[in-house]
């Protein structure tokens, strides 16, 4: 059997961790020929690699690769050119009013549990987290909503096109759905609006010296990669928080350790990639350069030479060195708001509905690069022993 392929059985994907571990005990680095690329499961090559942007790139240009002017991004760029944008980008960031953008929030998110209250049970994937990411992502880029049925089945394809390297039928679906994102997002810098990190972009963009090209990309990444990555930590932390007995109570107990420990336990981003600039050994062994490493989160959040009884949900573990958001250069520049967006929504469900549970197992979606849910059918209504139906 596959060993990266076998992550993708259901029983599999439902908790990846065990194969993981199997993988880290027996090669830890491993050649995996189907993906043509190194694969890494510990903790400390993992760090090693997205810590050393001279050694190993995420822009494959420096390894000789074409790379489309489209697909030039903060996601893609190594420094001196990612410094730049990232920079902007940064300074975006930190000039805008979060305060009031999670007072807003706060408001959406209790009007949202009420709702679901009133219901016997409800989908907290497509009911709850779904929207709630995408009003978040999109009021702090100041721009409004796109529709649901819309933008979510897109972004999914986008997000399945990321395991082409497995599954090469997923590739063109993926490049036609980023072409429609990147046409609905094409037009914040011409015509922007007033508030926002697109207006702050806009009013800043002559005097970075960052291409037009490469700001219009990395706002959609924004888009894209804020939606994706707030939507599925939500659906996974919920689902730990309502599967593991006693979690929920222990959430109330430990807020402010609590979400870390979410995000290492299950974080959404499971797999990322680079390329050796240079010859190299890593972890004993040789590699050359152009051959490519993907780096297994996943499975370093679980290693057990860095985080003890890694198999356990312990919400007031700390120090918390995970790699859920990387390290170095491409670190996750909204890391920050991220945990704070989940913090706010599991502590209002902990908070308001400690009655909460799950009434059908969570059902995973077929990724391995981002893991999350495609429904995870839930109840905040006490349970008195009769079947709860949707």
């Amino acid at each position: 059997m596959d060993p990266i392929l076998d992550l993708a059985r259901p029983s599999v994907l439902r908790n990846p961790y065990p194969a993981y571990a199997r993988m880290r005990e027996t090669t830890p680095v491993l050649w995996h020929e189907p993906l043509g690329s190194w694969v890494l499961t510990r903790h400390a090559d993992c760090l090693a690699v997205l810590t050393d942007s001279n050694g190993f790139a995420s822009d494959w240009r420096r390894a000789g690769e074409e790379i489309p002017a489209p697909l030039l991004s903060v996601q893609t760029l190594d420094p001196p050119e990612h410094t730049a944008v990232r920079h902007l980008l940064l300074d975006g960031f930190r000039a805008q009013d979060r305060q009031a953008l999670h007072d807003d929030l706060e408001g959406r998110i209790t009007d949202l549990l009420a709702e679901s209250a009133r219901r016997p049970s409800f989908d907290l994937v497509g009911d709850l987290a779904e929207p709630i990411a995408l009003r978040f992502v999109t009021a702090f880029l100041g721009v409004p909503a796109p529709e649901l049925d819309w933008f979510v089945p897109m972004s999914r394809t986008v997000v399945d096109g990321m395991d082409a390297g497995l599954w090469p039928e997923k590739h063109e679906p993926a490049v036609a759905a980023r072409a429609r994102l990147a046409e609905y997002a094409g037009g914040w810098l011409a015509d922007p609006p007033k508030e926002g990190l697109i207006a702050y972009v806009a009013a800043h963009a002559a005097e970075s010296g960052v291409a037009e090209t490469v700001l219009r990309n990395s706002l959609r990444a924004v888009l894209h990669a804020g939606y994706e990555s707030a939507s599925r930590l939500l659906g996974n932390a919920a689902a730990a928080l309502l599967t593991t007995p006693g979690a929920l109570d222990a959430f109330r107990a430990a807020p402010a350790t609590a979400v870390d420990e979410l995000i290492r336990y299950d974080a959404p981003v499971q797999a990322d990639a680079r390329v050796c600039v240079t010859d190299t050994e890593l972890g004993g062994v040789a590699m050359k350069a152009g051959d490519p490493v993907t780096l297994f989160l996943g499975a370093a959040n679980h290693d057990p030479h860095r985080f003890a009884r890694p198999a356990e949900l312990r919400l007031d573990r700390a120090p918390n060195p995970h790699l859920g958001f990387g390290r170095g250069a491409h670190a996750c520049l909204g890391a920050s708001m991220a945990i704070r967006l989940t913090g706010s929504v599991l502590g209002a469900l902990a908070r308001e509905y400690p009655q909460a549970r799950a009434v059908a197992e969570p059902e995973h979606r077929r990724n391995l690069t981002l893991r999350g849910l495609d429904r995870f059918e839930v109840t905040l209504r006490p349970d008195t022993g009769e079947e709860v139906r949707p």
